[in-house]
């Protein structure tokens, strides 16, 4: 019997070349916004808090789009509609823990950077 889930070695290899250009795509975008924020941080006047929040929003997006490419390169290799699934699942589960995290440490250095915790 065959795997009706079978996807064709020309689409995988679509697949995984999409991802990869993707990947790269990215990686050259987040280097020049992390390069401008460089850039913004090194004005005159800039206070140390909006740096932090900065880079703490830099790196949140970056953390986020990758879990999102590696999800997305593992969906390329799944066998079945059900590693499909597993794959989903954990996938919004940790992005669920990491978006709470992510709000709570953001939430707390925007109390800092308005004089609201120290």
């Amino acid at each position: 019997m065959t795997n009706q889930y079978e996807v064709p070695a020309e689409m995988r290899d679509f697949a995984e070349r999409s991802v990869a250009q993707a990947r790269k795509a990215f990686e050259g975008f987040i280097g020049a916004v992390q390069k401008a924020a460089e850039t913004v941080e090194t004005t005159p006047g800039m206070p140390a808090t909006a740096k932090e929040t900065s880079a703490k929003a830099i790196s949140y997006a970056e953390k986020n789009v990758t879990a999102a490419l590696d999800l997305a390169e593992k969906l390329v290799h799944a066998k079945d509609p059900q590693e499909v699934l597993k794959l989903q699942t954990e996938y919004v589960q940790a992005q669920m823990a990491s978006i709470q995290e992510q709000t709570k440490d953001f939430g707390d250095s925007m109390g800092k950077a308005i004089g609201l915790k120290k």
